[in-house]
């Protein structure tokens, strides 16, 4: 890894040792409970005693701040609401992605129920059947990440140079984590990502190992100033007021109702179900992701999208817990 990114991750690490060290007694990944939903920090008194300071533009549009984590499994598990949450309330919401820092090092928790890389694999593989999204978790056995750190300053570089293309950065980063096995801390696996989202990877390169750092600590600063605790946490917010938070995994139905509370007026979108379209917007899904964006069950998804692949019409990549399916170029 570069040098210069190795200083400043260092002086990260010491600043999220600095404040919260003293009073966290657990790597954060030992609170990730998929009864709860959530990938969760223990609170400190100083996030109790904090405000947040800061400012959103004047628009209709009701702001979300979306705190994550590229290995956060409770966030994999909400994408398919998520996906579809912005093909129905799109124009009424503008969601703003902040990385949380999930695992900064090993080395600064390393005691209770996960105390090392091999133990998050049993808990990935615990999770996957519940949110019926496919993980495999042998990355933490076969080559385990130090940190999430990396992923989430990658992150930071895609989003300076186009958010929408960051969107589709991070996916490829969890696609790869969870279902690839590969260590996305990784210069090769970072570029790769950067590359295939269709990023200037030159200019990502260059971002990633400056800019990219300072403002992924802003992320952590304001994080912690909302008193963020855990992943997923979306933060409701309209005209610099924070409104509502839903904080972990939640059915569709949270999504819409948070938005209807705060603006009764919004209108839901109406959009194809048909699976080219679905497939001409996100071009790989779960079947989950199928199914909660077709409003049929899995089972029926299942057996639908397994019919689309004998036709040629989609390629099955299968998992260790699950399927992606992914549109084939040559499909009409």
């Amino acid at each position: 890894m570069d040098t210069a990114l190795m200083t400043v991750l260092s002086i990260l690490l010491n600043f999220f040792n600095a404040n919260h060290l003293n009073t966290m007694n657990n790597n954060p990944l030992l609170n990730c409970d998929y009864e709860k939903g959530v990938c969760e920090i223990l609170k400190t008194p100083a996030d109790e005693s904090s405000s947040a300071e800061f400012t959103t533009a004047k628009t209709d549009k009701i702001k979300i701040i979306y705190y994550t984590d590229p290995i956060c499994s409770s966030c994999w598990g909400i994408e398919a609401q998520l996906r579809k949450f912005k093909l129905e309330y799109g124009d009424a919401v503008e969601i703003d992605y902040r990385m949380g820092g999930l695992l900064p090092s090993w080395d600064i928790y390393n005691s209770g129920g996960i105390s090392k890389p091999s133990d998050v694999a049993g808990h990935w593989e615990e999770v996957s059947p519940h949110y019926k999204m496919p993980i495999d978790g042998g990355v933490w056995i076969e080559d385990p990440l130090n940190s999430s750190y990396p992923p989430s300053i990658a992150f930071k570089a895609a989003q300076m140079q186009d958010e929408k293309k960051a969107i589709v950065f991070l996916r490829i980063l969890r696609e790869m984590v969870f279902l690839d096995k590969l260590n996305i801390t990784k210069d090769e696996h970072l570029e790769k990502a950067a590359a295939l989202a269709k990023l200037d990877v030159a200019q990502w390169k260059d971002d990633y190992e400056s800019k990219a750092q300072i403002e992924f600590k802003k992320d952590l600063d304001l994080g912690k100033q909302l008193g963020v605790r855990g992943f997923p946490t979306l933060i409701f917010v309209k005209d610099d007021e924070m409104l509502d938070v839903l904080y972990g995994f939640k059915p569709y139905e949270e999504f819409e109702k948070r938005v209807k509370k705060i603006n009764p007026q919004a209108k839901k979108k109406e959009y194809s179900a048909d699976w080219q379209n679905l497939f001409a917007v996100y071009p790989t899904l779960t079947t989950q992701e199928f199914a909660v964006l077709s409003n049929i069950s899995f089972e029926k998804s299942q057996e639908f999208l397994l019919n689309l692949s004998a036709e040629n019409k989609l390629k099955h990549k299968k998992i260790k817990n699950g399927d992606l399916w992914i549109l084939n170029s040559n499909s009409n």
